[in-house]
């Protein structure tokens, strides 16, 4: 896996609940550390209703989230409290809409996949929306909205994530989402993880069997070298 110096690889679906804990513990495990200028997050998109030829099912989802939230209460959880027709039905504009900005600066994108992810697990956002994805944009300091807008309207970024899709599925190295990868080669599914569903997803409910934040420090003074 081709990873540049002082940057981890995330690849990931921006509506899995798992990501948005991950991602939110690098983020703030990074600022603890003082790692800002050492380590960059470049998002590699992971877009499970490609692999699963569905969007994640809800049932799934109001399943998952009160157990991932549990573990990180303040990186932005809640029940869908909007309308039932506002539930994305897909997250490859607001993928598109990552790669798009990372395309021209990383540390944009860092901004916005992660704003995402909290307008949908936090705030019920339908982040399927082009007019969602960029009231969410105007809020983050580094992103250039009007270029997003373009980006979008022209589908520039279509082609990352579709390569990026066909990368991941022609190889077995990226396990599911998250999965990070440094450059020295460690790589982390689910860091710090380990669960199991009691019965199927969609019928039952994950559990938690560990759960190790700390995983988090060491990926990111290893990134940093």
């Amino acid at each position: 896996m081709d990873v540049a110096p002082g940057t981890i690889a995330i690849w990931s679906d921006i509506g899995c609940p798992w990501a948005h804990l991950a991602v939110h513990r690098l983020h703030e495990t990074r600022a603890r550390l003082g790692l800002e200028d050492a380590v960059g997050f470049e998002h590699r998109p992971f877009p499970l209703e490609l692999f699963d030829e569905r969007v994640t099912p809800r049932k799934t989802l109001a399943a998952e989230v009160p157990v991932v939230g549990a573990l990180a209460p303040e990186a932005g959880w809640q029940e869908w409290d909007a309308p039932e027709w506002e539930w994305p039905v897909t997250m490859l504009p607001a993928l598109e809409a990552a790669q798009a900005v990372s395309a021209h600066d990383v540390r944009a994108a860092e901004e916005l996949d992660r704003a995402l992810r909290v307008a949908f697990f936090g705030e019920s956002r339908c982040i399927s929306m082009r007019h969602v994805i960029l009231e969410v944009a105007a809020k983050c300091d580094r992103v250039d909205v009007d270029a997003l807008a373009g980006a979008l309207d022209d589908g520039v970024a279509r082609r990352t994530v579709m390569a990026r899709f066909d990368e991941a599925t022609r190889s077995d190295a990226v396990k599911g989402s998250p999965h990070l990868f440094l450059p020295d080669g460690t790589d982390a599914h689910n860091p710090g993880i380990e669960m199991h569903w009691e019965r199927p997803p969609g019928q039952g409910f994950p559990v938690v069997d560990h759960d190790d934040p700390g995983i988090y420090e060491d990926l990111l003074r290893r990134a940093a070298g």
